[in-house]
C-alpha cells in the first residue's frame, strides 16, 4: 500500500508515535551514520549561547534540544508526538535546560518575541502548512533573532542524485522491511524526502514568512541543508 502523503497532523502524529521506540536506531541504518556529521553541523551553525532560550520545534526524540542545552542554552523540545516526546522525556527527561512541550508548530503556544532562536531539524517536511509553521516561528522569535532549519534538500551534481535516488528507491524501503517493525512509516518518509521543495524553494518560503538575510548551505552535496534567516531589528 502506498503511504499516505496528505501530511494530516493526527495521522503524522500517530505514525511517529508507533515508530519513537526505534527512531534513532532506525535513523542510524538508513542514513549510514550521516545524521550524526548532520546534527554536528547544525549544532556548529546555530551556535547556541549561554542563557539563551531556544525553541526546537519538531524535536522529535531531543537529540538536538540536548546537544543545545550542552552549549548553554534553555531549550523548549516542542513536538506534536506524544509518543516522541515520551522517548525525549526517556532520554533527556533529567536534563534541567530542558523543558518539554506537546503543541502544533502552526499554533505555537508561545507569546511574541519569545526565543532568541528557533529550529527544526528533519521534521518541517511533515508539516501540512510548513509556511505557516515558519510565519508562527518568526511571530514568537524576538526582533535580531535567528532560525535555523536542517532537512533533506537535493543534491547538486548527477553523481550525488543517482546514488541518492537509488539508495531511496530501493535500499531504504528494503531496509525499513528488515530492520523496522512499521516499514510503512518508514515508507512514508522516504517519499516525503523526494516530494520535499529544494533549496531555493525553501529559501523563498523564509522570505515569504519575514525573514531577511536567508541563506542556505548545503552537506553531503546537497542531500541535505542548512538554511538560516534572521527575523528584522524591528517587526
Amino acid at each position: 500500500m502506498k503511504p499516505d502523503l496528505s501530511k494530516q497532523p493526527e495521522q503524522v502524529a500517530s505514525m511517529f508515535d508507533r515508530v519513537s521506540p526505534n527512531y534513532e536506531r532506525m535513523n542510524n541504518v538508513m542514513t549510514l551514520g550521516s545524521h550524526v556529521y548532520w546534527r554536528a553541523e547544525t549544532r556548529h551553525a546555530l551556535g547556541a549561547r549561554e542563557g539563551e532560550r531556544i525553541l526546537d520545534v519538531a524535536a522529535g526524540t531531543g537529540t538536538m534540544s540536548a546537544q543545545f542545552a550542552a552549549d548553554g542554552a534553555h531549550v523548549t523540545a516542542l513536538d506534536f508526538s506524544a509518543g516522541m516526546l515520551a522517548e525525549a522525556k526517556r532520554r533527556h527527561g533529567d536534563n534541567r535546560r530542558i523543558e518539554f512541550v506537546q503543541g502544533d508548530a502552526t499554533q505555537l503556544p508561545f507569546e511574541d518575541s519569545t526565543f532568541d532562536a528557533t529550529t527544526v531539524s528533519f521534521g518541517i517536511r511533515n508539516f501540512q502548512e510548513p509556511i505557516t509553521a515558519l510565519k508562527e516561528m518568526h511571530r514568537v522569535t524576538r526582533p535580531g533573532g535567528r532560525i535555523l532549519v536542517c532537512e533533506f534538500s537535493r543534491p547538486v551534481n548527477a553523481l550525488a542524485s543517482r546514488f541518492y535516488d537509488s539508495w531511496n528507491s530501493y535500499v531504504i524501503p528494503a531496509l525499513a522491511r528488515i530492520a523496522s517493525t512499521d516499514p510503512e512509516a518508514y515508507e512514508y518518509l522516504d517519499q516525503s524526502i523526494d516530494a520535499w521543495a529544494d533549496q531555493r524553494t525553501f529559501a523563498s518560503w523564509l522570505r515569504e514568512a519575514g525573514y531577511t538575510d536567508v541563506k542556505y548551505r548545503n552537506l553531503s552535496f546537497g542531500i541535505v541543508a542548512l538554511h538560516r534567516g534572521r527575523v528584522p531589528a524591528s517587526k
